[in-house]
Order: C-alpha cells, then sequence, then structure tokens
C-alpha cells in the first residue's frame, strides 16, 4: 500500500469508531454484515440477527 492508502484507511477507521461510539451513546444500534448476514450491535453490546427496529 502507498503512503497515502495508509494514512486515508486510518483517517477512514478512525472515524468509523467515533460513529459507532456516538451511536453507542445515542442508544441506536450499529448494524454489521457477516457473512453476508445482517447483524445488529445492541446499545448494551449483545449482537441479534433481528431487526431492533
Amino acid at each position: 500500500m502507498t503512503d497515502l492508502t495508509i494514512k486515508l484507511t486510518r483517517i477512514a477507521s478512525r472515524a468509523v469508531q467515533k460513529a459507532q461510539e456516538e451511536n453507542r451513546q445515542k442508544g441506536i444500534p450499529n448494524v454489521y454484515v457477516i457473512n453476508g448476514k445482517s447483524v445488529w450491535q445492541l446499545p448494551d453490546g449483545s449482537f441479534t440477527d433481528k431487526s431492533p427496529f
């Protein structure tokens, strides 16, 4: 990877971590796709494959 790619990846990773933490503080679940399946991380830290909405 080039230096620019590494820097941009770090910036993006920090932005995602910040957004995830803000969601937890506001009580909003984070959603991920794992092996093609949607999984929600609830604000209490638990995971579910059922939509919390």
